[in-house]
């Protein structure tokens, strides 16, 4: 058998090869160029604060309330006897219910953060509905305390560019975690801690919540352990940095040299 070329098939053949060939690279540049992070939530190019890249060996423990107060009274006991302050991250509904539970952790002397105001999925809002839905949680936080709010933890964990942009503009950080304890499944204590024993490092943020099962038992045993390791915990507003940094694409925050 013989095979006849002409030059009309063999240029269509190396006109289809070289398509192929200039497609391939464009692909693999807008793939290896893409500092986008995606979500569940969808693509972003504005990121929250994961963690923070730090000489210091701190980390923040940070509590996130929504369900009941049951628990308060305990945890406070606890981070009291261990002398440690930390973060916690309220809903407004959550604030509305329990305003004695707001005012005792502010008077212990811990951090508090905005978590929205009715715990929606903030990625299906408007700019100006996501606006609202943290500056009427600040306000009832600042009304009952008379402190300032400004950092925030958007409602399971999601958030897109809208979610971060209506935060920044309105002069509050965008709080993620890069540790979760899973605390809300029903996990022991020693769960939580096989969780973050291996990982946990300095400038780590860790994610709990009031109102479970094991977290008020566990949390002495948590700290105890962390302590152990050489790092310190201290709120999210003594380990970010407030100006001058980037966040990276892993969401870490760095100080700008």
């Amino acid at each position: 058998m013989f095979l006849v070329f002409n030059k009309e098939k063999i240029f269509a053949y190396l006109v289809s090869v070289i398509t192929v060939v200039v497609l391939f690279f464009v692909a693999n540049s807008i793939y290896n160029n893409n500092e986008s992070i995606s979500t569940s939530a969808g693509v972003t190019s504005n990121l929250p604060i994961y963690n923070v890249e730090t000489e210091t060996n701190n980390v923040s423990l940070t509590i996130n309330c929504a369900w009941n107060a049951d628990d308060i009274d305990s945890i406070l006991e606890t981070l009291e006897k261990e002398n440690v302050k930390v973060t916690f991250f309220m809903v407004g509904d959550w604030v509305d219910k329990f305003p004695d539970a707001v005012k005792k952790i502010s008077e212990a002397g811990h951090e508090i953060g905005s978590h929205s105001n009715t715990h929606p999925h903030v990625t299906k809002l408007s700019y100006e509905e996501n606006v609202k839905e943290i500056e009427e949680s600040s306000k009832k936080i600042e009304d009952l305390t008379g402190k300032k709010v400004n950092i925030y933890r958007a409602p399971y964990g999601e958030y897109n560019d809208t979610v971060i942009k209506s935060a920044t503009d309105n002069g509050y950080k965008t709080i993620q975690w890069n540790l979760d304890t899973l605390d809300y499944t029903g996990l022991t204590g020693e769960e939580m801690w096989n969780r973050l024993k291996d990982k946990i490092k300095k400038g780590d943020i860790i994610l709990m919540h009031n109102g479970t099962k094991n977290t008020a038992n566990s949390l002495e045993m948590i700290i105890k352990n962390i302590k152990e390791k050489s790092l310190n915990v201290v709120p999210i507003s003594e380990l970010i940095y407030q100006d001058d940094y980037t966040i990276n694409s892993n969401g870490t925050q760095i100080k700008d040299k």
